[in-house]
């Protein structure tokens, strides 16, 4: 069945699917999955975390590149990928927070930014779409809109009277959030890397970060997807002006990701096919 199996994944900026849940994608691809990203944004506004192409020119092409980068990661993992229109919020800072941008994405009124969402479900019509939970896996504007939109737009594709104008209905059957920088599995990188005699890049990150067995308790489904870390990890370097080569991620062996953490994890948020829980596929029941 898997040549009829669809799965959306909707992110908010590029890169953020070669981030979260790129090698789950690369091994539904691999078993015959069609897989579309959506990408709310073109992320304009994002910073230039890699020192190495903290450049003026690229500063001033990061539209451009951003998108191409985008393409590279695209054919990497294997699939199909849709930019949604919406301009990039950035990350306001300060206290007060600054007024979010005109006109950009987390500005939109929700039945608008989830209009070209509810189009594109009923063109590709997944069965399987993911995004982020309530609080956007990380509070950045367009990651909290991206998970509204989603959960509107999952429950706006099926409805006949909803956005009647946008083609047929197509409802989902599957809904997920993912999990994927949680403490367990960031304390088990730093473990694994202590065990075999390695500084681990995360000692200072975890001092402060209690644990939250409740978020952990929200995990469902562990996708298990080891093999595919190394697509995961070309498909991250392809986005050149977002991921650090010499950063912390890359800085723990892939050996160490394999054996201390072989899956990527999710949240059944909702679904309208029964399914046992705890899960190991975000196809579960419809397969």
């Amino acid at each position: 069945m898997s040549g009829d199996l669809r799965l959306l994944h909707v992110h908010a900026h590029p890169d953020d699917e070669s981030s979260k849940g790129a090698a789950s994608t690369a091994r539904y691809v691999a078993e015959g999955v069609e897989v579309m990203v959506a990408t709310c944004t073109g992320g304009e506004r994002g910073s230039i975390l890699n020192p190495k192409m903290d450049r003026p020119e690229v500063l001033a092409n990061i539209t451009e590149i951003r998108r191409k980068e985008m393409d590279a990661a695209r054919e990497i993992l294997g699939i199909r990928q849709e930019w949604l229109g919406w301009v990039d919020s950035g990350f306001p800072e300060g206290d007060p927070l600054p007024p979010l941008p005109e006109g950009c994405f987390a500005a939109q009124k929700v039945e608008d930014a989830a209009a070209p969402l509810v189009k594109l479900i009923r063109e590709f019509r997944p069965q399987v779409v993911t995004t982020y939970d309530e609080n956007g896996g990380y509070p950045h504007p367009d990651h909290v809109m991206c998970h509204t939109i989603t959960v509107a737009a999952f429950e706006a594709a099926g409805d006949k009277d909803a956005y009647p104008e946008l083609g047929e209905p197509w409802q989902p059957l599957k809904l997920y959030y993912h999990h994927t920088f949680h403490y367990e599995r960031m304390k088990a990188l730093h473990d694994g890397m202590l065990a075999r005699g390695l500084e681990s890049p995360y000692a200072e990150r975890l001092k402060d970060w209690k644990p939250d067995p409740e978020n952990e308790r929200r995990i469902t489904t562990r996708v298990e997807c080891a093999q595919y870390f190394e697509v995961r990890d070309r498909a991250l370097l392809a986005h050149a002006t977002q991921i650090d080569p010499d950063g912390a991620w890359f800085a723990v062996p892939l050996e160490v990701h394999q054996a201390v953490w072989p899956t990527e994890d999710y949240e059944l948020a909702r679904s309208l096919v029964e399914s046992e829980l705890p899960e190991n596929d975000l196809f579960a029941g419809l397969r």
